[in-house]
């Protein structure tokens, strides 16, 4: 009976990861989508979504402690529940970035942007496509789905650093130099977006293996 009861927690705990998952993913793009078309108003909807991203991963961190201070879970069931915590913490950094690219967004306005985005848009991309894997290898707890989203890491890496390198190479009057700052930084948004997604990675590799890998190396 006991066991039955923390099967049934440990499942809401997870289905509440998945919906934290979905949140942050979709803030994201949301964030995104504003960033592109310059849409002051859905800059500021990701703004007040997050503070619904930041209450899940709270009710996760609580319900998680919980169970572990009534249950004791040993082995593998601690592991996961380990596990939640970070994953979770990940999901709500994600939510974090969103924010910043929207707070970029509403800085810039509606000015014409100084070069083709094109670049961060190929970087966003890969970064919602590592995102979305790693969601489904955590539902299926496969680790060969995991192991890919390195690779897409290092594409998002060079991406970000030539696009940044770019970015600081143009010649631009001095009010143009505010926009270079909150596009760069935007790239980092997205750059840092798709660490989380390789964190997350290594945090099923854990899971499942029962030690630490380091998938990005």
């Amino acid at each position: 009976m006991i066991r039955e009861r923390f099967e049934h927690d440990l499942i809401a705990v997870q289905q509440d990861l998945m919906e934290i998952c979905d949140l942050s993913i979709d803030s994201l793009q949301t964030a995104f989508k504003a960033f592109v078309n310059k849409d002051i108003d859905l800059a500021l909807q990701v703004i007040k979504t997050d503070l619904k991203i930041n209450r899940l991963e709270e009710t996760i961190n609580d319900r998680v402690i919980l169970l572990i201070a009534k249950q004791q879970p040993v082995a593998t069931d601690l592991r996961r529940l380990i596990v939640v915590i970070k994953a979770a913490a990940d999901m709500e950094r994600i939510g974090d970035h969103a924010v910043n690219i929207a707070k970029e967004t509403i800085r810039i306005g509606k000015e014409p942007f100084v070069s083709s985005i094109e670049p961060i848009e190929e970087m966003f991309h890969k970064s919602i496509s590592m995102l979305r894997q790693i969601t489904e290898a955590f539902l299926e707890e496969n680790t060969t789905k995991a192991k890919e989203i390195a690779k897409l890491d290092d594409e998002v890496d060079e991406l970000t650093g030539n696009t940044i390198s770019n970015l600081m190479k143009l010649k631009v009057s001095n009010e143009q130099v505010a926009q270079i700052t909150s596009l760069s930084y935007v790239c980092r948004c997205i750059e840092r977006s798709a660490d989380h997604a390789t964190n997350i990675a290594e945090h099923l590799f854990y899971l499942l293996k029962g030690k630490h890998y380091e998938l990005n190396n």
